[in-house]
């Protein structure tokens, strides 16, 4: 049971997961309210472009992924606000899917193109070092400082953005901090989840705590442990079962998903049936 422990790369991306899982547990609480959930999805494949084209430039994987990621958010915002005809979804659809698609057509014409970007797409545990615990680390303080320091302006922006602007809110300002911190946590998660599984990992957390819960303190403290959680025992359970660390981490918050809704359904039905007896 405790054998994984005694590698080191195994401690790491252990390390990793927890922190990458419990990030992604609470940004996503603030997308799924939103109704944006397509963008972890997006932005993830859009930060493939920009990871591509900052190895073809033999740039800072992390900073230049971060800016792509962070342009791109922004982008999305503005287009959405500028040309109210214009979905979020189809902004996301449009910008992020071009982005990848650069990355896409990179690969294809650079001959000298050796890295692999396996693990970009479906993460890759092996690959996690000691400067991806750094980052991760320094994106986890800068999140939690920026949500403690702004908590109440993301509040009222996510849950009525037409009001916290009449009542002076920066609305303008909160959703470019948080664009920022978003595309970072993308970023740093990418090496653990894959591009291809980090939508999950920030969505599929926030709905649990969603049909457990109407209390917001409660669903940011459910959606963040079980976030955690799922990236500490999905590693462990990858490493026995020979799988992707991403995969594994997405199917055991699926499975938390689909307990979540038996128990959603049972307790519905018995608040139900309790009135009915009542009047019987």
């Amino acid at each position: 049971m405790f054998e994984p422990f005694q590698y080191e790369f195994f401690v790491r991306g252990l390390i990793a997961a927890t922190m990458v899982g419990g990030l992604c547990g609470l940004l996503g609480v603030y997308i799924v309210l939103r109704r944006m959930s397509y963008i972890g999805h997006g932005l993830s494949h859009a930060i493939f472009g920009g990871a591509v084209v900052s190895f073809v430039m033999s740039f800072n994987f992390y900073i230049g992924a971060s800016i792509w990621g962070f342009a791109s958010a922004l982008l999305i915002n503005a287009t959405t606000r500028r040309r109210p005809t214009i979905g979020a979804d189809a902004a996301i659809g449009i910008i992020t899917t071009a982005s990848f698609a650069l990355g896409v057509a990179l690969i294809s014409r650079t001959s000298t193109f050796t890295r692999s970007f396996d693990a970009a797409l479906f993460g890759n545990i092996l690959a996690v070092d000691n400067r991806d615990l750094y980052a991760i680390a320094a994106v986890a303080g800068f999140t939690i400082i920026a949500v403690f320091f702004s908590y109440r302006q993301l509040l009222f922006t996510t849950f009525d953005p037409d009001v916290a602007r009449y009542y002076g809110v920066p609305t303008g300002w909160i959703d470019t901090l948080f664009s920022l911190i978003l595309a970072a946590v993308v970023v740093v998660s990418l090496q653990v989840m894959g591009a291809t599984l980090i939508a999950a990992a920030i969505v599929v957390p926030p709905i649990v705590a969603r049909l457990l819960t109407d209390s917001f303190h409660r669903m940011v403290a459910i959606s963040t442990g079980l976030g955690a959680f799922c990236g500490l025992a999905g590693i462990w359970i990858s490493y026995f079962i020979d799988v992707s660390s991403g995969a594994s981490i997405v199917l055991l918050a699926t499975a938390f998903f689909g307990a979540a809704m038996l128990y959603a359904s049972v307790r519905d039905r018995l608040a139900n049936a309790v009135p009915t007896a009542a009047r019987g």
